[in-house]
């Protein structure tokens, strides 16, 4: 079986409008791509609290001066296409409850046909957490306390769920997702991450890692899954331009997603929210148009 390729939205930056995130979408769709894909943030503080992905001292990207929000965009992409998955990479956990966060997804799987795939992580900005009156150092078992909580809401009225952090009194619930089973997988990058994606998640969704290293990650992570479960799946994120890094060409990416492909990844996911060959929108198109041959080089 193939590797399946898709795109991150165009989302970050002055330069997303809605009439280019359409045509982004459509031809997308027709070029073969099998997937678009959000994240989630809101705000940049001028004077963040945090370093870019909780490096200390690590800027935090321009493009993250505006932000499109995740979920209102996957439901226009799922709305200007009919075929592919659409999924987040990542929502945060902590700006969100059970309940809310169920209904939301579950109303997006059914309108789009169930092509939904959610995508968590913990987040790394002390200044949006605290904007959510959420603490910090609760991030890690909150996720996977959510990973169960939505579960549990996706399970047959009436649910209930209580947890350390959730409680759900006996309810009615709906809708249900049209999908008998929603894929969650987690970004998690640290260790303590990755024993929670062993633990309780169906894929993993590492962002920026070498194929080979990415690759020998995997293996770990399959080894330490809960005897019973279906193995992870891999969703691989790559970037056209890593924030921080030095332009990359298309070729570059095609390559990558061939290795991707060699490797055994079921999905690759390419980002070119940061890169600095977008200064308007229809820059957007035309890096689409370059990425098309990692379709070719994934078969």
């Amino acid at each position: 079986m193939s590797t399946r390729v898709g795109l991150c939205l165009p989302q970050l930056g002055p330069h997303v409008t809605g009439p280019v995130v359409r045509a982004f979408c459509e031809r997308a769709e027709a070029a073969g791509f099998a997937s678009l894909w959000v994240q989630e943030h809101l705000f940049l503080p001028l004077q963040p609290a945090s370093g870019y992905a909780g490096i200390p001292g690590r800027p935090v990207p321009v493009p993250y001066r505006s932000t499109v929000a995740g979920l209102e965009l996957l439901t226009a992409a799922a709305a200007w296409t009919s075929t592919m998955t659409i999924g987040t990479s990542v929502l945060v956990v902590g700006y969100h409850r059970p309940v809310e966060l169920a209904q939301r997804l579950a109303t997006l799987d059914v309108l789009s046909g169930g092509r939904l795939v959610v995508g968590l992580g913990v987040g790394w900005s002390a200044d949006e957490h605290e904007q959510m009156d959420l603490p910090m150092g609760t991030r890690g078992r909150r996720m996977e306390d959510m990973v169960h909580a939505l579960r549990a809401c996706w399970a047959p009225d009436p649910v209930r769920y209580e947890s350390e952090f959730f409680s759900i009194p006996p309810a009615f619930l709906s809708p249900k997702p049209l999908q008998a089973d929603v894929a969650i997988i987690a970004g998690a990058m640290t260790p303590a991450g990755r024993i929670r994606v062993a633990r309780s998640f169906d894929g993993w969704n590492p962002a920026g890692l070498p194929v080979a290293y990415a690759a020998d990650a995997l293996a770990e992570l399959q080894a330490q899954r809960p005897p019973g479960r279906a193995p992870l799946t891999m969703w691989f994120r790559t970037f056209l331009q890593a924030p921080g890094g030095p332009p990359r060409e298309p070729a570059e990416v095609a390559d990558e997603v061939a290795q991707a492909s060699a490797a055994g990844f079921e999905h690759v996911i390419i980002d070119a929210n940061f890169s600095e060959r977008v200064t308007r929108p229809d820059d957007w198109l035309a890096v689409l148009d370059d990425l098309a041959p990692s379709v070719v080089a994934a078969t």
